[in-house]
């Protein structure tokens, strides 16, 4: 298996008063084509501004990312809008990251918009399709974010997501916000588009239950550092870091 994503020595810093305040330092991870590696850590550690510096969100102080060959922090222009086809992000929090003035239709199509994929008849009926493979209505698509669930605006923050048929998607505490129930069934939801679509996922989570679920491999961070990477079964098994065995001995295990 080949890594669609490499990253090396990646740093960010944020301005601080006295200087800088390093949330990542000095990251090098790979993310293998049509896994889903679990990025895991205590609040704090870094985890979210790895997964934004790997979109471009917030900018890296120095290191490499490159996906599919390409050095994604030296693009610019078209090859910059074409990379953000590629990767996508589904944020924590959908009642945050969804617009509450654009009914949902307008939501979902807006990607397909921006980039010229498809007519405004062909993208309506993307929209319906996207809305049906979450597990929602066609029907809905006229409705607004606030007339929904949690777990319902999650599965249109995912349809959004898909609108421009990306290949690798950053989850960022994507379930960390849901009841068990609704957890499980996203998830499962997520289990179903990889595999329909071949999707990559950087999946952040803070939960070793639902990572335990998902992940291929776990990355463990702490204090802006990957302190260790395993397959999730030997992660469980034998924690070698002492970040892992304290995440793992503080999470309740939660019967699925």
């Amino acid at each position: 298996m080949s890594a669609l994503l490499e990253i090396r020595d990646l740093v960010v810093e944020y301005a601080s008063r006295g200087g800088h305040t390093r949330a990542v330092d000095a990251v090098s991870l790979d993310v293998m084509h049509g896994e889903t590696l679990a990025l895991v850590g205590e609040s704090g550690s870094g985890k979210t501004s790895l997964g934004r510096a790997i979109l471009r969100l917030v900018p890296a102080a120095s290191g490499s990312v490159r996906f599919d060959g390409e050095d994604v922090l030296a693009l610019g222009g078209d090859a910059l809008r074409h990379f953000r086809r590629r990767a996508q992000v589904v944020f924590q929090d959908p009642k945050a990251s969804l617009d509450p003035r654009m009914c949902v239709g307008d939501v979902v199509r807006e990607g397909i918009d921006i980039h010229a994929l498809a007519t405004r008849q062909e993208a309506n009926r993307r929209v319906q399709r996207l809305l049906e493979e979450v597990g929602l209505s066609a029907a809905d698509a006229g409705r607004f974010p606030h007339e929904f669930s949690g777990g319902e605006r999650q599965r249109i923050a995912i349809a959004r997501a898909l609108a421009v048929e990306p290949e690798f998607l950053v989850l960022d505490e994507a379930v960390s916000a849901l009841d068990v129930l609704v957890r499980r069934q996203v998830l499962d939801l997520l289990g179903a588009l990889q595999a329909a679509r071949g999707l990559t996922y950087l999946f952040i989570a803070h939960d070793l239950a639902v990572v335990e679920r998902i992940a291929t491999r776990v990355a463990v961070m702490q204090q802006g550092r990957v302190v260790e990477c395993a397959p999730t079964a030997a992660l469980f098994a034998t924690p070698a870091s002492g970040a892992a065995q304290a995440l793992l001995a503080a999470i309740p295990r939660i019967p699925w």
